[in-house]
């Protein structure tokens, strides 16, 4: 048997929510709470209509019961650099002196900047990671036994 969707006294704020929703987060958040409330919908028709699987709109609707609706700026957007090491301001801090001497014709040589980083972070560090720094600051290896790319 399931459970009765609990949430009647916030079905006039879910309401309110539907008429004023800017995104269609919003709009659907709104709807997970309606629905199962004032048409007696299960979540899982709930979730066919909305367009979300039924553990999202489950997550929709406590998370609105909770006085945490989408878009309030309560929850982060997704997405992002969650793992980061440095702002993109300390990486070109870093790189700075390498990318200038490479701008003024010398060499980049990774292993010579591999040291710094590491040293700057109180840590080891993969290579694969710092060539995906330098890609981040428009830095690409140059094809072998060709010219170096410009910068």
């Amino acid at each position: 048997m399931a459970r009765i969707a609990r949430g009647d006294e916030f079905v006039d704020s879910a309401l309110l929510a539907i008429a004023n929703a800017v995104t269609v987060e919003q709009l659907r958040q709104a709807q997970a709470v309606v629905l199962p409330l004032r048409f007696q919908m299960s979540l899982e028709k709930t979730a066919q209509i909305t367009g979300l699987s039924v553990g999202w709109v489950s997550k929709q609707r406590n998370r609105f019961i909770q006085g945490k609706p989408v878009g309030d700026g309560s929850v982060p957007a997704r997405g992002g650099r969650h793992r980061q090491n440095f702002t993109l301001e300390e990486e070109a801090a870093l790189l700075k002196p390498f990318l200038e001497q490479a701008k003024a014709g010398g060499i980049l040589v990774v292993g010579q900047i591999k040291p710094q980083i590491e040293e700057a972070l109180g840590r080891s560090m993969a290579l694969s990671s710092v060539y995906a720094l330098l890609h981040r600051h428009n830095w690409r290896k140059p094809p072998t036994g060709g010219a170096p790319l410009p910068l």
